[in-house]
């Protein structure tokens, strides 16, 4: 009996290390996912993009943004020339705070009066707005406290804070529309990549592959169903959307569009796991596991201004970053077509690399089969 036992734990042991694909994935959870999460994991507000609208111009309005650009919770990322400009680049994402310093700053401030900042913020993650408005509150009384200018009989520096695209800062939006849009990119994925290894085991695509088919035209056959379902799957999810109370700020026609333009994307990725698995297990394995970072660059988890440096440019590679920007611009701050293009070609982009690299996959395959 023991030496059955025995028998069968080893060949069950010399298969597991035969299969590259579930090493790799195993090799993936121990190391590389512990690192990413390691390093770019935190609920700390980092590098919060900051747009300047210095009205003063004076030592003490410099002396207060320099403390704001020393802090590790801010980045200036630029000085526009008004404040109608720098509500502009909040809508466009370039900035998701703006500091708005009154003309006459300096001299209120000697002259004992009170100067009222302005902070608009960005509530779409209402946890990052709540830690900004502590951060900026921290900033000025430090500035208060140890700048050379104060104000003598007044009440001091009264920032009036204004939260655009989620005034009560719950955080419901977010998280309801993160799940959502995560849901899209599973069912993109898993269906697509499922189907194909299903028929790869039971080798009809094999034979689908002798015919006169063209690998362009599985894709696309593959695709379309995928495609349909995900897209039908939203409006379910719209009645939660509802529920929660979910702003619809912007066109719901238009975020259906792009969401099929998104599902391309998801649905690609699903195709090359196809093109690299040979059994259903694996590609789930590889699903399941290679959806993680995918998710973890977009933001939904940690603000990508927030990460380490050298990881924020991979989250470009992310296709689920561009659709997280896509609907809380359509729904929290109802932006249109001319401000989400670019986001949209980044998607479109990104499916159509992997849906080359995939049918070069599965060209390699035959020749090689």
């Amino acid at each position: 009996m023991a030496g059955r036992i025995g028998s069968l734990i080893l060949k069950d042991t010399i298969q597991f290390a035969r299969d590259k694909t579930i090493l790799v994935v195993v090799f993936w959870l121990y190391t590389l996912e512990v690192l990413i999460c390691g390093y770019g994991m935190t609920f700390e507000v980092k590098d919060l993009p900051v747009a300047v609208v210095d009205n003063d111009r004076s030592p003490s309005s410099r002396d207060l943004v320099d403390r704001f650009e020393l802090s590790e919770a801010f980045e200036i990322r630029g000085y526009p020339a008004d404040q109608t400009e720098a509500e502009r680049w909040m809508r466009q994402g370039d900035a998701q705070y703006t500091l708005v310093i009154p003309v006459n700053f300096e001299r209120d401030l000697k002259g004992g009066r009170s100067p009222q900042l302005q902070i608009l913020l960005d509530g779409t993650n209402s946890n990052a707005a709540s830690l900004a408005k502590d951060y900026t509150t921290e900033i000025v009384a430090q500035f208060e406290r140890e700048a050379s200018v104060t104000a003598s009989g007044g009440q001091g520096l009264r920032p009036a804070v204004q939260i655009w695209y989620n005034r009560t800062q719950t955080l419901e939006s977010f998280v309801v529309l993160s799940m959502i849009l995560a849901a899209v990119l599973m069912v993109g994925t898993i269906h697509s990549a499922a189907t194909i290894t299903r028929e790869k085991e039971v080798g009809t695509i094999d034979q689908l592959m002798v015919t006169p088919t063209r690998i362009w035209e599985m894709f696309l056959a593959k695709t379309v169903p995928t495609l349909v379902v995900g897209v039908m799957g939203l409006f379910p999810s719209l009645v939660i959307i509802w529920w929660f109370g979910v702003p619809i700020h912007g066109s719901l026609l238009l975020f259906l569009a792009l969401t099929a333009v998104f599902l391309l994307s998801a649905i690609a990725i699903g195709v090359l796991i196809a093109s690299i698995t040979k059994t259903l297990q694996q590609a789930l394995l590889l699903c399941f596991f290679g959806l993680f970072p995918i998710m973890f660059l977009s933001g939904t988890m940690t603000p990508i201004d927030s990460m380490p440096a050298f990881i924020q440019p991979w989250t470009e590679l992310s296709p689920l970053r561009h659709y997280m920007e896509i609907a809380m611009g359509i729904f929290l701050k109802g932006v249109g077509f001319a401000e989400l293009w670019p986001a949209a070609l980044k998607m479109a982009g990104i499916g159509a690399v992997l849906y080359l690299i995939a049918a070069l996959r599965f060209r390699h395959n035959l020749k090689s089969g």
